[in-house]
This record gives structure tokens, sequence and C-alpha cells, in this order.
């Protein structure tokens, strides 16, 4: 059966209308593509702001956190000096009230020898004796080990106490690691703040050890 012009007119029309709908579906889906696209672009641009916003809370927290050590660290500065100025005066009737008379109490002591140095918060003197005091606003064990390592080293950087029996003592405000039972059990004296005056923690049968 042969085609009519008309018909041949009618499949024109439809394959045309058919490109027609097709290309408006490529249309359609590219623009879909390029809104995908372009809500890719903002949501990267989001997260690129979220996390420079996250950049400068963290780096604006790390600022505040070393500005909030250097005050404690001033503080504690302070605060021991505060303490050693509690103790320092103390020391001559403490000791005196243990059969240990003081001549001479000084502050921050620091001899140097070579490339090392020695520094003491608080040393008490009289004609036989010399004490080695460590004071903290709070002490531990570590500090107490400190001590015992600089009684070890007393004699080299301060020859000039060599007739003197040398014994050490720890002070302070709060003890933390049960510290000043430590303190005791290694023959040092410990003192501590009772009221507004300073006290000697070791009870009469303690015996000072002697380095």
């Amino acid at each position: 059966m042969a085609t009519t012009s008309e018909e041949l007119w009618l499949l024109l029309r439809e394959v045309l209308t058919s490109q027609q709908e097709t290309d408006r579906k490529f249309q359609e889906t590219d623009r879909k593509f390029q809104e995908t696209d372009r809500k890719f672009q903002e949501t990267d641009r989001k997260f690129q702001e979220t996390d420079r916003k996250f950049q400068e809370s963290q780096a604006e927290a790390d600022r505040r956190l070393r500005e909030l050590d250097r005050r404690l660290g001033d503080l504690g500065g302070k605060w021991g000096l505060f303490v050693e100025n509690q103790v320092a005066p103390a020391c001559e009737t403490i000791f005196a009230a243990r059969g240990i008379p003081v001549h001479m109490v000084s502050q921050r002591v620091k001899k140097r020898q070579g490339g090392d140095t020695l520094e003491i918060d608080v040393l008490v003197v009289n004609a036989g004796h010399v004490v080695v005091v460590e004071v903290k606003s709070s002490l531990g064990v570590a500090d107490v080990r400190d001590l015992l390592d600089d009684l070890g080293r007393f004699r080299t950087f301060f020859p000039e106490y060599a007739d003197k029996t040398l014994h050490g003592a720890v002070a302070g405000i709060v003890f933390e690691e049960q510290a000043d039972a430590y303190a005791y059990r290694q023959g040092l004296f410990v003192l501590a703040q009772a009221g507004e005056s300073m006290q000697i923690l070791n009870d009469e049968q303690f015996q000072p050890k002697a380095w």
C-alpha cells in the first residue's frame, strides 16, 4: 500500500514533535543539572564559610587559653610569693620551738655553679644548723622529691655551710597526694597554715633527717 503525501506529513510532524519533546526534556535535564551544580556550589560555599568561622573561633579560643595560662601563671607566681612571705617570718618561732634557734632567714636564695643553678625558697640558718624550706601554695609528691634532690646537691652549691647540720622542710597551703605524710616519712619538717600563722605538723617524736 502506497504512502500518501498527507501520511508523510503526519509522520514528519510526529517525528518533529517527538524531537522537540526530546529537546525539551534534554533542556529540562540540563537545567536541573545546572541547578544541582549551583546547589552544590552553594553548599560548598557554606561549608567553606562554616570552616572559616570554625577556624576563627578556634583561633580565638586558643588566644583566650593562652591569655588564661599567662594570667594563671602570674597569679601562681604572686600567690607563691605571698606564701613565702608568710612562711619566712614564721620560721623564727616555729623552729626555735623545736630546738633550732634561728639567727638568719633568707628568701629566694640562688646559687649558680657552672651551668647549673640551685634556688632555695627559704633558707634558715643558725650557729649549728641550716634548714632548706621548699614552699608551694599547693604541694605535691613531686615537689617533695625535688627538695630531696636539692638537699643532696646543697653542700656542693653552698660549701660555706659544710660545718652545719642540714635539714629539709616543706611548707604549703594545700597538700596533694598525701605529700605531707610522704615528706614526714622522708625525714622532712612539714609546715602548714593554721589560721593566719604557720605551724609544724610533725609530732614531738619526729626526728628530722640530717643530710
